[in-house]
């Protein structure tokens, strides 16, 4: 069984002492490719690890033109897949929200630029992060909405725009039918799975560090939502992701 960790924060200083270790396990697990957010400099000696590259919209505030320097020298790097987690929050409003919605537009605009897909975090902003996609031209390149949390109202809103939906451990929690119901009517195709590492673990790990080896976890649990194997989803969701972030290409042309 081969899987990918699609959004993971393995440079997150959470594992700073024991990250061979946890490395290992994941990989023990199955899990092939892990996708470390906005840490190109971290992937790169590791040859199944890749990055992306993007401002946090809690970090907008603090964007400069450096920071838009930086992310463009990466952009020609084989090891950057896209451009994220960009976005909006209106949770915590770390960054006031209009600097969040210029920073969120510029990015969404360097990533048509660069010919790469977007990985969307939005949180208590959804009719505001899909109208700014809409407004930037949609998503010539793909999208991810990361961390999917949504019900399957908006799942549909996110699929009809051509994102693939990313279910991390929140799928496996008691009291997230409606996260599952989403996840039942996503097509086969674009379907994702991550773990948001080291937030969020999956039950039973929940309340734990997690990890990317817990994947392999929301993996079955996806399995036994739409009744199917997690060989089958381990293939799919390994395949969308090549296709995706490795090859470029996108279930919306």
């Amino acid at each position: 069984m081969r899987l990918v960790d699609s959004h993971c924060h393995l440079n997150d200083s959470q594992f700073d002492a024991d990250r061979d270790a946890v490395i290992a396990r994941a990989q023990a697990a199955g899990v092939g490719h892990m996708m470390v957010i906005d840490a190109p400099e971290f992937a790169e000696p590791y040859p199944f690890l890749y990055a992306t590259i993007g401002v946090h919209p809690h970090e907008a505030s603090k964007a400069t033109e450096a920071t838009y320097d930086r992310m463009r020298n990466f952009a020609g790097n084989p090891k950057v897949l896209a451009v994220g987690e960009i976005g909006l929050d209106y949770h915590y409003d770390f960054s006031p929200r209009d600097v969040q919605h210029q920073v969120f537009a510029r990015q969404l605009a360097f990533a048509s630029e660069i010919r790469k897909p977007v990985v969307i975090h939005t949180r208590e902003a959804w009719d505001d992060t899909l109208a700014a996609v809409a407004e930037a031209g949609g998503l010539p390149h793909g999208g991810i909405m990361h961390c999917f949390t949504g019900d399957a109202a908006q799942a549909r809103q996110a699929l009809d725009m051509g994102f693939h939906l990313a279910f991390g451990g929140v799928l496996t929690f008691p009291k997230a039918e409606s996260v599952r119901e989403a996840a039942r009517i996503t097509p086969d195709d674009r379907l994702l799975v991550e773990t948001d590492c080291p937030y969020l673990a999956p039950v039973p790990f929940r309340g734990k560090r997690n990890e990317p080896a817990f994947v392999a976890e929301t993996a079955r649990r996806l399995a036994a939502v739409r009744g199917t194997s997690v060989e089958s989803i381990a293939e799919a969701t390994t395949r969308n992701f090549e296709r995706l972030c490795l090859r470029g290409g996108s279930s919306n042309g």
